[in-house]
């Protein structure tokens, strides 16, 4: 424990046992650079193998946890995401940021959220779930009911990673074994045209319980597929506020609260969207720990809306110790 005035010592965890692996490096980067007063960092870097180290020596948890007095979450994707280390942080007692175990979990499902965020009269894509040695027939009726396009992805992967666009059932066979290599169940959705949507939300700031950023629209280069090399390979424009109409917009806002608020998220969250010009704005998911590198959405969000980086991140460190 600090001594009353001290600076509070803060472990980045970054890296991890992900695809997203390289996502992570670069938001636990950002988080290292910033100097905010009243806080010291500690690098917590885990390794593909889920090996923990504090400045470059690997170390057990329990070793590294002892010296923090929270925990700033820079994971992506699996373990960081899905409630795997936020079971950690909890058997130790050490505050972190971002949603808690039950809800990460939740969130990381894309079945489950989905389904959960339908209930609550969100718009959700027609889908299919298919599980490792699932019999064929349900596909073909799937097919039958839905035409092609198809969108194929893992349930419980991010940052677009294993997501696929298939116009035949050859290509749709092809997209399921490989969306199978990150994880043991697939998501089969019917594709809706439209413009894609981002909005993060920031819990408890500027006076109001879930405060809704501007909507990021995306508009990628080369295809209308927003595919983890659009995301990353800086081959996409965003416009941010994006050009929707005001309904759109409100819509857009109004569903990335609910999302937050069902799903039980905590802090700040992402949820990205489409918009049909006839059929109106569809989830296709949430983002518990958005990205936070420079090429990310939500850092742009937070500058459109007049938040610099170091206020945010400020923020929601000091709500782990409220």
């Amino acid at each position: 424990m600090n001594p009353c005035g001290a600076n509070k010592h803060i472990g980045v965890l970054r890296g991890g046992p992900s695809p997203e692996y390289e996502v992570s490096l670069k938001t636990g980067g950002r988080i290292l650079s910033l100097d905010i007063p009243g806080y010291k960092w500690k690098d917590i870097f885990i390794d593909k193998h889920g090996v923990w180290h504090l400045n470059g020596v690997a170390k057990k948890p329990s070793s590294i946890l002892s010296g923090v007095d929270g925990v700033f979450n820079a994971l992506h994707g699996t373990y960081g995401e899905d409630g795997g280390i936020q079971e950690v942080l909890d058997i130790f007692g050490i505050p972190y940021t971002g949603s808690g175990r039950v809800a990460s979990a939740l969130a990381m499902r894309k079945d489950l959220s989905l389904k959960c965020c339908a209930d609550k009269g969100i718009n959700i894509p027609i889908s299919l779930l298919i599980r490792e040695g699932d019999a064929g027939e349900d596909v073909i009726t799937f097919c039958e009911k839905v035409s092609f396009p198809l969108v194929v992805k893992p349930v419980s992967s991010g940052s677009s990673i294993g997501v696929f666009l298939v116009s035949s059932e050859d290509e749709l066979k092809a997209a399921v074994k490989e969306s199978f290599k990150y994880g043991s169940a697939v998501l089969v959705q019917e594709y809706i045209e439209g413009r894609e949507a981002t909005c993060g939300v920031i819990e408890g700031f500027r006076g109001e319980e879930i405060y809704g950023l501007f909507p990021v629209e995306i508009v990628p280069h080369f295809s209308t597929f927003f595919d983890h090399e659009q995301k990353y390979g800086g081959k996409t424009i965003e416009f941010c506020p994006g050009n929707f109409s005001e309904e759109e917009k409100n819509m857009i806002l109004k569903n990335a609260v609910l999302i937050h608020r069902c799903l039980g998220l905590r802090h700040y969250s992402r949820s990205d969207f489409v918009v049909n010009s006839e059929r109106g704005v569809f989830m296709l998911e949430v983002n518990s720990l958005p990205g936070l590198t420079e090429n990310s959405l939500f850092p742009l969000e937070l500058e459109s809306s007049g938040i610099s980086f170091e206020e945010f991140v400020s923020e929601i460190l000091r709500k782990i110790f409220l």
